[in-house]
């Protein structure tokens, strides 16, 4: 895998010009037919991706998703029809659910001539779980070098847990070939910044520096040094003057091989539209189709039939096959002698990479869930939190992650489970000593995450880690959510089950003001397709939030938790949280099941309402109070529970949640009462912000009366 790569003869050096070329016109063609898409990326960039293929990438065609792969990551996704041309002249076989068909290819020549139409495998930009052989959903760019980083961390993570002295199970590599504007975004800046703090020997990042975007040339506002912004990273630079130049990308392909203790960037200067005879370094090359007859121009460039579209001509997939496709079965197939060795010494850890590849649950992984006593001074929802997540870390050794610098506010530091750093422990005059004194691991074998203050890129790489099959979690400020929607969208978009949990949850937290109090985010996560939202309402309803997350393999979950203490409810008296899972349940039912009114609330905020509810009983007045931690979980109810827990004749409603109230008419309807926020928070302790703003029981309570005696007047 690691062996020097051998000069090509002069048959393979004609093979390898043809293969290249043979790349470059699939990719016109395809943008051309679809009169949309990036034609130029991939005529540019065609040698370094076919470099990086025939001659390195360590990959089974016949099994894309064969657990010890090399990982190819197209970050500048815009070039998508380089990745499918790759994937169709390379045989890659379609793995996965989306493929019914056995032994059919991951992208035939029929989806390179539907690219971006409806039902093809070559969407506009590469979608995992769609087209086999994609490693990750990338287009917003920066987001595919973060992700990567994940992967990379993924690979030391595993190799560090379960290699053994003569069975190295996970030895591969983690590749992503990135663009112009990926440097330029500020999420890959974050992630490479931390990939050299954490010395990631076997990423490799491929710099595709052909200096054009959409406005121009990039002179207008990118003319920093990008290798020396790099090297004081801690990655390894290596720079290549022309993309054309096979044996020189080789050579700088090979440095990133032979680079043990650093992460490498490789920059090679390319043309945008390599061959286009009047578009070629253009911005007319970026992002529109060269046009017919400059298509045919640029065919003739390249020694082919001008007219002749989707043309491979012959001996092109035979090349692809000898070299990337014989190199990947070799490995795989050493590989599966390997891990039965490793299976008949070790079987308990083989078990574990069974399970995790499988993304199942170990037995009895909630056999040391704890429950709460009820307590009215109680605990914050992030405390119990804490409790539940070190208690499910210690029966499931694949379950990592972190906080963005803020794992003592957000209860997430794993206790006895390790810090993710170096095998030298990291950082300058011993200061990791200090942070891992309290644990018994300081290496890569680490569970607990450092992520620095990087929002943004601990959710990308959290996919990265969940998309290597690893449980990572990732914390922060709830508020703090808008600095990493984009990945947190991608999360949802490829469902992957990334547990997401975000802390000081509204305006309750207090002091620190408005800046640092949600407002606006529980409304924009519950518009997010595929995200399960959870604001659990006390520590049982915690732990079963917990238990339904856990359960979660296809979506990712964000549990929204306090600061402040909440009451610990007794379920002697009131219902059970194990309700939690069916989204929202009754709590507290007015005496022989016929309320006048519901009470609707989330969170800290269903305390108060319980309160309400008994004051209202003292008046003899019936209420129903309703706990609604998941709107989403609630909704794929059947219509039989929504309305046994929301009478449709029951009209008279108030709902109460110190966040932005869109979205609540949608249960307590255009009549019903809705206590939110709308406007921005105070800086003032949690309990004089609640009652700045209406959340105490008076405000509750008259809401009620005035819902009851308004739908009365109705009747």
């Amino acid at each position: 895998m690691n062996d020097r790569v051998d000069a090509p003869t002069n048959e393979n050096a004609r093979l390898d010009q043809l293969c290249i070329a043979t790349l470059r016109t699939l990719s016109i063609d395809a943008v051309q037919q679809a009169n949309s898409g990036h034609p130029g990326t991939p005529m540019g960039a065609a040698p370094i991706a076919y470099c990086l293929w025939q001659r390195f990438l360590c990959y089974d065609p016949n099994d894309p998703e064969w657990p010890d792969r090399d990982r190819f990551v197209l970050s500048a996704g815009h070039a998508s029809a380089l990745l499918y041309s790759l994937l169709y002249l390379c045989s890659v076989k379609g793995t996965g659910a989306s493929y019914p068909q056995p032994g059919s290819l991951a992208v035939a020549l029929q989806d390179l001539k539907t690219f971006r139409q409806a039902g093809s495998r070559c969407t506009g930009h590469p979608e995992y779980g769609w087209t086999a052989g994609v490693e990750t959903t990338t287009g917003p760019l920066g987001q595919g070098v973060a992700t990567s980083v994940g992967m990379a961390m993924a690979q030391d993570w595993l190799a560090a847990t379960y290699n053994r002295p003569g069975h190295d199970l996970f030895t591969h590599r983690v590749f992503a070939l990135c663009s112009d504007g990926d440097m330029m975004e500020g999420v890959s800046a974050e992630a490479a910044s931390l990939a050299g703090h954490l010395k990631l020997a076997r990423l490799c990042w491929v710099y595709d520096a052909n200096r054009i975007s959409i406005e121009g040339s990039t002179a207008i506002t990118f003319t920093e040094d990008v290798g020396a912004r790099f090297e004081a990273y801690g990655w390894r630079v290596v720079r290549v003057a022309d993309a054309n130049d096979l044996a020189a990308v080789t050579r700088g392909m090979q440095v990133f091989v032979d680079t043990p203790d650093r992460p490498t960037l490789v920059i090679v200067q390319s043309h945008i539209g390599y061959g286009s005879p009047n578009k070629q370094d253009s911005k007319e090359a970026h992002g529109e189709a060269l046009g017919a007859d400059e298509v045919r121009l640029t065919r003739q460039f390249y020694g082919f039939d001008p007219d002749a579209s989707f043309a491979v001509p012959a001996g092109v997939q035979a090349h692809f096959s000898a070299g990337f496709g014989q190199r990947g079965a070799c490995a795989h197939q050493a590989w599966n002698a390997r891990f039965t060795a490793y299976r008949a010494q070790y079987p308990e850890l083989a078990a574990q990479i069974d399970a995790l590849q499988h993304r199942r649950l170990p037995p009895d992984w909630d056999r040391a869930l704890p429950s709460f006593a009820a307590d009215a001074k109680g605990l914050a929802t992030r405390e119990a939190s804490g409790k539940v997540l070190s208690a499910i870390a210690q029966q499931m050794p694949w379950l990592l992650g972190g906080a963005a610098d803020l794992a003592p506010s957000t209860k997430t530091a794993l206790a006895k489970a390790g810090e993710f750093e170096p095998p030298t422990g990291g950082g300058e005059g011993g200061a990791m000593e200090t942070i891992s004194a309290i644990d018994a691991v300081d290496n890569y074998s680490g569970r607990n995450i450092h992520f620095g203050v990087r929002e943004h890129a601990m959710c990308a790489i959290a996919n990265g880690l969940a998309l290597s099959k690893l449980r990572p979690f990732a914390a922060s400020f709830f508020i703090f959510t808008d600095y990493c929607r984009g990945a947190i969208r991608l999360s949802a978009m490829m469902g992957v089950p990334v547990i997401y949990l975000w802390t000081h949850d509204s305006i309750s937290m207090g002091e620190d003001g408005p800046t640092h109090q949600p407002v606006e985010q529980l409304a924009s996560f519950r518009a997010l397709p595929g995200m399960v939202l959870l604001r659990p309402a006390d520590a049982n309803e915690v732990v079963e939030a917990w238990r339904v997350v856990m359960q979660l393999t296809d979506r990712p979950a964000s549990l929204v938790l306090s600061r402040q203490a909440l009451p610990t409810l007794d379920r002697s008296r009131y219902a059970s949280a194990s309700g939690v899972a069916r989204g929202a349940y009754v709590l507290a039912d007015a005496q022989g099941g016929k309320p006048d009114v519901l009470l609707l609330a989330t969170g800290s905020e269903v305390a108060l309402c319980i309160t309400a509810y008994e004051q209202l009983n003292g008046e003899g007045i019936l209420a129903r109070v309703v706990s609604m931690p998941s709107w989403d979980l609630f909704e794929g109810q059947s219509a039989e529970y929504r309305d046994s827990v929301l009478p449709p004749e029951v009209e008279a409603r108030v709902s109460v949640e110190a966040a932005s109230p869109l979205g609540w008419e949608r249960y307590v309807g255009q009549r019903g009462a809705i206590i939110g926020m709308r406007s921005f928070g105070i800086s003032a302790p949690g309990k004089v912000a609640q009652a700045h703003f209406g959340f105490d029981v008076a405000h509750v309570v008259a809401a009620a009366r005035e819902q009851i005696a308004r739908h009365a007047q109705k009747a």
